[in-house]
């Protein structure tokens, strides 16, 4: 897909998807790790900003996750569709390791 300058760009939901991996992971530097410098927590920001921004340059090339909602209605078509289908899934052919046919090795012992 080409650059298209009006394509939206999700600004809020990247925000928030930022704004909770920050707090999640400032908050585990915290206390799990008793970080203390403030360069670290400058460093969140500036990390947050970088994926902020590529989620936009994303966003105008046309790329788009889908939302929870939009993956569950897939999954219940999907179920639905797979339980209108009848049938049993069919006997796969065989092979030389399941096959009992003469193409496999006799259980005699080679002198």
């Amino acid at each position: 897909m080409a650059w298209d300058a009006s394509r939206p760009v999700p600004w809020k939901r990247l925000s928030i998807e930022w704004t909770v991996v920050a707090v999640v992971v400032a908050g585990l530097s915290y206390f799990v790790t008793h970080n203390r410098q403030l360069s670290s927590y400058i460093t969140i920001v500036l990390a947050g900003a970088v994926y902020v921004g590529f989620g936009a340059i994303l966003a105008k090339f046309g790329y788009a996750r889908k939302t929870l909602t939009q993956l569950r209605a897939e999954t219940a078509a999907t179920q639905a569709a797979s339980a209108v289908t009848p049938g049993a899934r069919p006997k796969p052919a065989p092979t030389s390791r399941t096959s009992t046919g003469s193409n496999q090795r006799s259980n005699k012992k080679k002198r």
